[in-house]
């Protein structure tokens, strides 16, 4: 079984921001599944399914970003998961807009949401899918630019960057980590 986690902010105010770029790829898994999202214990949204002949419990945080490591702890001990059966999906502002990066490991890079599931979890090692959002335009604070909602002709640019993410999750699930990111890392579009 795999536990599968987008990171974002509950509430309809940021259901289209930059930063829930990880629950919208969970939803749209969830979506193609048929999958229904119920209320778990662990303080987050979770949807059980089969995706690529794997169990998967798709799972969005309910804690908001800065404290989603609560959730992901406790939903990894609830369901007897690895962290390296965890695949963490998550928006990043260092890379350019609509590239993708699967990691094995690493450092959080300045990302809360990612520190606060390092540091609940005690260790690094557990994949990741990183989707880029770009840098905000010169005048314009990054917390108003990841938080905003995005122009009609920003989203369908980024709906399809959302797709391809989903296809990612579906090759690593299906073919590993490495071929995923053999596959997906660096190429945009």
């Amino acid at each position: 079984m795999y536990l599968l986690v987008g990171l974002g902010n509950p509430g309809v105010r940021y259901a289209r921001t930059r930063h829930n770029a990880g629950f919208l790829v969970i939803d749209e898994l969830a979506r193609g599944l048929g999958a229904r999202f119920v209320s778990h214990p662990a303080r987050a949204l979770v949807a059980r399914a089969v995706l690529e002949e794997k169990e998967v419990v798709l799972a969005k945080p309910q804690t908001y970003m800065n404290a989603s490591g609560t959730a992901v702890a406790a939903l990894l001990d609830a369901e007897g998961i690895p962290p390296e059966r965890l695949l963490v999906v998550l928006d990043d502002m260092d890379l350019p807009f609509g590239t993708l990066r699967f990691r094995r490991r690493g450092s959080a890079g300045g990302h809360r949401g990612l520190a606060s599931i390092i540091e609940a979890l005690g260790t690094a090692d557990f994949p990741r899918l990183r989707v880029g959002i770009g840098r905000p335009p010169p005048g314009e604070e990054a917390a108003e630019y990841v938080l905003r909602p995005l122009a009609e002709e920003e989203w369908e640019a980024f709906a399809a960057v959302i797709l391809r993410a989903v296809e990612g999750v579906r090759v690593f699930l299906r073919d590993g980590l490495e071929t995923a990111m053999n596959r997906f890392n660096g190429a945009s579009g």
